[in-house]
């Protein structure tokens, strides 16, 4: 685990924007003159530590789970399929997306459509490192090329869905947050023997077994969502790599409310593949960061 975090403080704004599903992506970073939080970022966490005996899928479910996000972290780097639903009483959206994540320089890069009738248009692009993610929008009222920077820090859901995906280092790094977990079944994907946990997980625990900044987004999170304990459904090879998983998110589309009719579910799948596979994904140079003046929004 690497340095300790203070604790977080919840935003003063509590996500009314996301309702709009995660077209907010670009909405996000009107943000980043009023929100308020603790750290943010996704990272490899503690996934750093590496050890000389080979991975292998342990035979508690529990520990499996918990260890996928270390496990898979070793390998490299991974390619990314994402899908996220949101659902809320009168709207329902589906956003899709594909990129990657290289564990060892701790960077990864997605591209995310945006489905009609979003908040936003256009492809979203996000580059996201530890506290940090980039976002660029043809939709957005930012000058062309450009992109905007926000710490994550400034995002009351800490990034995990806000973007339009939950980036890979974050899905996988919420696991170590299991806190049930039982065997459902082996399943053949692509000739490849998938062992299938169900179970849920807590982000603040995630967060702490984290550490470091890529666990702040996780607690955000963690202090945003209404349910507490996030219900996943996880594939693992037998060397305990993570291949897919689900996590349910669920938030107050009226902020504060309590009210089954004014919750939002958002349902975030990211699938894994190609272990070790080269990543393309860079930090943009400061000269294509867009400066947004306090009262400017990008929408």
């Amino acid at each position: 685990m690497t340095d300790q975090q203070r604790t977080g403080r919840p935003a003063r704004r509590p996500v009314p924007h996301l309702r709009s599903a995660a077209g907010a992506a670009l909405l996000a970073a009107a943000l980043a003159t009023g929100a308020a939080g603790c750290s943010g970022g996704s990272g490899s966490g503690s996934s750093d530590r590496q050890s000389n005996a080979p991975d292998q899928l342990a035979a508690d479910p529990l520990t499996a789970v918990r260890n996928a996000a270390d496990i898979t972290g070793r390998t490299g780097s991974a390619h990314t399929a994402t899908e996220l639903v949101t659902e809320s009483a009168d709207k329902k959206a589906s956003f899709s997306g594909t990129g990657g994540y290289d564990y060892v320089k701790r960077i990864g890069r997605l591209e995310v459509q945006v489905p009609p009738g979003a908040a936003t248009t256009g492809k979203i692009v996000e580059v996201v490192l530890p506290g940090t993610v980039y976002l660029q929008n043809s939709g957005a009222k930012v000058p062309e090329g450009k992109w905007v920077k926000l710490d994550v820090r400034q995002l009351p859901d800490g990034n995990l869905v806000s973007s339009g995906a939950t980036d890979p280092a974050s899905a996988a790094g919420a696991l170590r947050g299991a806190q049930k977990a039982e065997a459902v079944g082996t399943e053949t994907v692509d000739g490849v023997a998938l062992h299938h946990y169900r179970g849920t997980l807590d982000l603040a625990k995630a967060a702490d077994a984290t550490g470091g900044r890529g666990g702040d987004g996780l607690r955000m999170g963690g202090q945003t969502f209404t349910v507490k304990e996030v219900p996943y459904d996880a594939w693992l090879d037998d060397q305990g790599r993570l291949h897919k998983v689900v996590e349910v998110f669920t938030f107050a589309g009226v902020a504060g409310s309590k009210e089954a009719k004014d919750q939002v579910k958002v349902t975030s799948t990211t699938s894994l593949a190609d272990f070790g596979k080269p990543v393309e994904a860079a930090e943009p140079a400061a000269s294509d960061i867009y400066q947004m003046k306090p009262t400017e929004s990008p929408k």
